[in-house]
């Protein structure tokens, strides 16, 4: 079967061209065999090197709201008042706890991505001393 580790972007690309060719091939026959393989070694590298973060918090909120066709009205019964939804989605105020398991719930969010601080949008608030 000769399969390597895959260290090397070309490497990946070598695997990736392999498994290209294999798509069709029927589970448990070598050539199916060598597909997940394959495909196992891929992964693990593009998980290394190449690691997709997750959403932000409010481009989650706001592209499952797309998906569902809600408006911010809508999300009033799951985050709190028209101002607490606007201030959410402006990244003015953060999700609280509450918020996060009803986002979870009702639109299926994943909680590992609410949970995380939002990114880009909010000047962190400095404390004065003195």
């Amino acid at each position: 079967m000769e399969i390597a580790p895959i260290r090397t972007e070309a490497d990946c690309a070598a695997a990736l061209a392999e498994i290209e060719r294999l798509m069709d091939a029927e589970p448990e026959t070598p050539e199916g065999d060598r597909l997940d393989v394959l495909s196992t070694l891929v992964e693990a590298y593009e998980q290394r090197h190449h690691p997709i973060e997750a959403p932000d918090p409010v481009a989650a909120v706001e592209f499952r709201m797309a998906q569902m066709g809600l408006s911010r009205k809508d999300l009033e019964p799951l985050i709190g008042s028209r101002g607490r939804v606007s201030e959410v989605l402006s990244g003015k105020r953060s999700l609280s706890l509450a918020m996060i398991r009803n986002l979870h719930r009702e639109l299926r969010i994943p909680a590992e991505v609410l949970i995380q601080e939002k990114r880009g949008k909010v000047a962190r608030r400095q404390t004065r001393v003195g």
